[in-house]
């Protein structure tokens, strides 16, 4: 399953990037030490021209004390005990990156404890020191469809098919390939919210 308007949703990300290292008042250099991102991956970022791995994505929301979600959109005004967000079928907004397309559900509302996406596995054979993560939080992951391979720090390597799933502490260094054919796998991603 591929999901359109990726492009555009890249470009609003590389908007969004900028705008908040401008309300900062901050030049590349400045935003690159608040985040620990090298000043000319933001740059890249920001013209669109690539595109952050989760692990990117956490340090520029950590470093520009926003809640990952506002990375995507702006947040809506606090709503109190009462809050309440619906993502329909398909929608969310969407980020690509070399090994997975996911799409980030229920983005509106800012300073959630969980972001829920749906992620589509693309990498399926790559070298052994690629596509590591490692980061605060947990993670829970339900395979939707397909197959994949779970590599993490401490275990042997897990292949889990549709209906399988894991949970991990995140601040073990991980990764998730594709274990099918041709076609892509497609999860259901949930990660702990890292703390400003």
């Amino acid at each position: 399953m591929t999901y359109p308007d990726v492009q555009s949703s890249v470009s609003a990300l590389a908007e969004r990037i900028r705008s908040l290292r401008q309300q900062h008042g901050w030049t590349l250099e400045q935003a690159s030490r608040a985040t620990g991102v090298a000043s000319s991956s933001l740059s890249k970022i920001e013209n669109g021209l690539s595109s952050p791995t989760y692990d990117v994505l956490l340090r520029l929301a950590r470093g520009f004390q926003v809640d990952i979600a506002e990375l995507f959109a702006p947040p809506q005004e606090h709503m109190g005990a009462g809050r309440r967000t619906i993502e329909r079928a398909g929608n969310g907004e969407r980020h690509d990156t070399p090994m997975y397309e996911h799409r980030v559900l229920c983005s509106q509302l800012a300073n959630k404890h969980i972001m829920p996406f749906i992620s589509r596995i693309k990498a399926h054979d790559i070298d052994p020191q690629e596509g590591w993560s490692r980061h605060e939080g947990e993670e829970f992951v339900y395979v939707l469809s397909g197959s994949i391979e779970l590599h993490t720090e401490f275990y042997q390597p897990v292949i889990l098919h549709q209906g399988d799933c894991f949970y991990i502490d995140s601040r073990m260094l991980h990764r998730v390939i594709n274990h099918g054919g041709a076609d892509d796998a497609e999860v259901m991603w949930i990660s702990t919210k890292a703390e400003l």
